[in-house]
């Protein structure tokens, strides 16, 4: 069943909207915050379009995820008890809660602890949202954690950035060619990425 090919065709049309970067922007603060697809998948193709204005991009992404992030964050420490029911009704409650048994012993060691807690996490195919949210529950410092969406995010997108700046046309048909597979292997590890944080909230 090819369901990211369409997909990937889809955000290449997008990526060539005169207003893509908005869209970007768009996308990476509300995946912060309660969206659940991640801005990669414009950010990837937007790259494709326009190799030298990759890391632009990236930055965009970045700065937006930083913005999404410190409103994740305050709606987790101010407002998560009252929008739960709206979170228990998606499935995401769970994920949370398990997010800030598994913060909440990171935190206790040292704050940077939970720094580089998060450093691990922001690199993974886990969804931001599940980690603002957490964070601001469970009441981590600010500076930390900002730092850490930074550098964990920061990573992603730089090295999509870099990879098609490098790799131009090349990466565009590779991208295009094995994006089935590449697609189904970030699910994988998406769902792997849960189990982990699962299995460390029930102290494994």
């Amino acid at each position: 069943m090819k369901l990211f090919g369409p997909m990937y065709e889809r955000a290449i049309a997008w990526a060539k909207h005169p207003k893509a970067t908005w869209f970007l922007a768009l996308l990476s603060f509300a995946e912060a915050v309660f969206f659940p697809i991640p801005p990669e998948v414009m950010l990837a193709p937007m790259s494709v379009a326009q190799p030298r204005r990759a890391f632009t991009f990236a930055s965009v992404s970045l700065a937006s995820s930083l913005v999404g992030a410190v409103v994740g964050y305050l709606l987790g420490h101010f407002a998560y008890e009252l929008v739960k029911p709206v979170f228990e009704s998606l499935g995401w409650a769970s994920h949370i809660d398990q997010g800030v048994q598994w913060l909440s012993a990171e935190a206790a060691k040292s704050p940077w602890a939970a720094f580089w807690a998060l450093v691990l996490v922001g690199f993974a195919p886990i969804p931001l949202k599940f980690v603002t949210w957490a964070a601001g529950i469970v009441g981590m410092p600010m500076l930390p954690f900002l730092a850490s969406m930074a550098v964990g995010r920061g990573k992603r997108v730089y090295l999509i950035a870099l990879a098609i700046r490098l790799g131009g046309e090349r990466a565009e048909r590779a991208l295009h060619r094995y994006i089935e597979p590449i697609g189904w292997a970030a699910t994988g590890l998406l769902v792997v990425g849960v189990g982990w944080l699962v299995l460390r909230a029930r102290g494994f």
